[in-house]
């Protein structure tokens, strides 16, 4: 059950026509791998018509500004996050979070053709990240994000495994984290193992169903991201810095 803050915050999305796509913790609740969060995450299209719209929405939320950068079409484009505060009752305290661009993560356009939707039992509708684009959001420097990268995917597979189509196949060989589950797959779809290997070598790990070896290359994959999404938010947090200096 969605709590009746997060479902304030999402009808009032909805009232307005905002271009959202809820992402982070709650959307991980939607897919079956639970994680507490008292924040609404939301991506959003960049641009000055949704730009309106959405300031319309968190005028209806009560929501303020927290904490740098202001909430400017600039600093979205280049991938800060905007944090707002909700005061509506119906929202009291309630954090909301809005990108437009994340490292790794195709734009928006692609991500909206490619979303989940579904509506809440009041009738609400709620547009958010596909399951892929979700996982691929996650992979981050952050602790908390690679053990709900492992329980997403798993818990897809889990419900699907029985009779998966091709999709499935190659988005479990693409970023199962969980060494055995990854040996069956990759045995049980031999050929289009051999296919996933150029993307993703530790397959041939999988394949040969060498599990400590696996495990290390799972770690090292795993290793290589956070260095490259620390690299990528280097440049972002010393434009944060200057940017509560100047204020």
């Amino acid at each position: 059950m969605i709590p009746n803050p997060i479902r304030k915050v999402l009808s009032s999305m909805q009232k307005h026509r905002v271009r959202a796509l809820l992402m982070g913790g709650q959307a991980c609740v939607f897919y079956g791998a639970a994680e507490f969060s008292r924040d609404t995450d939301l991506a959003i299209v960049a641009d000055a018509a949704n730009l309106a719209r959405l300031r319309r929405a968190l005028d209806d939320l009560q929501a303020d500004v927290i904490a740098v950068p202001s909430c400017q079409l600039k600093f979205l484009r280049r991938g800060h996050a905007v944090h707002f505060r909700c005061q509506h009752p119906e929202a009291p305290r309630m954090r909301v979070d809005v990108m437009s661009k994340m490292r790794g993560v195709d734009v928006f356009s692609a991500l909206w053709k490619r979303r989940t939707t579904i509506a809440l039992p009041d009738g609400t509708r709620c547009d958010l990240l596909s399951l892929p684009d979700l996982v691929q959001a996650k992979k981050t420097q952050r602790d908390k994000d690679w053990p709900m990268i492992r329980r997403l995917v798993e818990a897809n597979y889990f419900e699907n495994c029985k009779r998966p189509n091709k999709s499935q196949v190659v988005f479990w060989l693409r970023e199962l984290r969980t060494p055995q589950l990854l040996i069956e797959v990759a045995q049980k779809n031999d050929a289009a193992c051999q296919r996933a290997t150029s993307q993703r070598p530790l397959l041939t790990l999988a394949l040969a169903g060498s599990i400590r070896e696996l495990q290390m290359a799972l770690q090292a994959e795993e290793a290589v991201e956070r260095e490259i999404d620390q690299r990528y938010w280097l440049p972002l947090r010393k434009e944060l810095e200057q940017l509560r200096h100047a204020r």
